[in-house]
């Protein structure tokens, strides 16, 4: 089977979700980052939605970031989603949910004032709240690190960085269950070894090219 080649941009939280699946499980991948504001022909060709991720499998294309993540979890072992049916129709229907936690998290990236911040954050915030119940820790489903430990790590890794320069917006106020797993999976070597080295500087440019409010604060 081809490698995997995956294609993305470099801040891009959704296409994490499944390099963090074939880190996990030690497969090799390739992976291209482009620019979204000048995106190029040839990924306008193979991105029906024009959206990242996409992953190319030989000579096939897949698009949607749970999908992918599904479609590696199946076809390179150990497998990283609940066997049973019951647990594993959970676990998607949890994965979706914090997925739409992402919004919120961009929110915060691309407010220009701290008024629609704190909105942004709010709603992040009860979000993670309903969520809370649901944590079994140290991992979402216990002690072992599944498919939904690695599609939820990038949303909750930004929640984090966004905490650490305006811990005051009280991000994890009514949420310290997902505070703490989010810490756990920041800490997972198939997490770690998913961002670019220089992912600090790439996330401050990013705020910087948006104007953004949390640019301004101190981390």
């Amino acid at each position: 089977m081809a490698k995997p080649h995956l294609v993305s941009f470099d801040l891009c939280p959704y296409v994490q979700r499944s390099v963090v699946t074939l880190e996990a499980k030690g497969v090799a991948y390739d992976i291209t980052y482009i620019d979204l504001d000048n995106k190029p022909l040839w990924f306008l060709e193979i991105s029906p939605m024009g959206k990242v991720p996409v992953l190319r499998q030989g000579d096939t294309t897949l698009f949607e970031s749970g999908v992918i993540a599904e479609y590696l979890d199946e076809v390179h072992g150990p497998q990283l989603h609940p066997v049973d049916a019951l647990e594993k129709g959970r676990h998607r229907a949890w994965m979706s949910y914090i997925s739409a936690i992402g919004g919120f998290g961009h929110a915060l990236m691309t407010a220009s004032d701290e008024a629609t911040a704190q909105q942004a954050a709010d709603g992040a915030n009860d979000k993670l709240t309903h969520l809370e119940e649901q944590i079994t820790g140290p991992y979402f489903g216990g002690e072992n690190f599944q498919l939904i430990d690695a599609c939820s790590a990038g949303f909750l890794q930004r929640l984090l960085w966004t905490d650490a320069r305006a811990p005051h917006l009280g991000l994890f106020a009514n949420a310290p269950k997902s505070r703490a797993w989010a810490e756990t999976l920041d800490s997972h070597h198939a997490v770690k070894a998913a961002l670019k080295e220089d992912i600090q500087e790439i996330f401050d440019a990013y705020l910087a090219s948006h104007s953004a409010w949390l640019g301004a604060q101190a981390v």
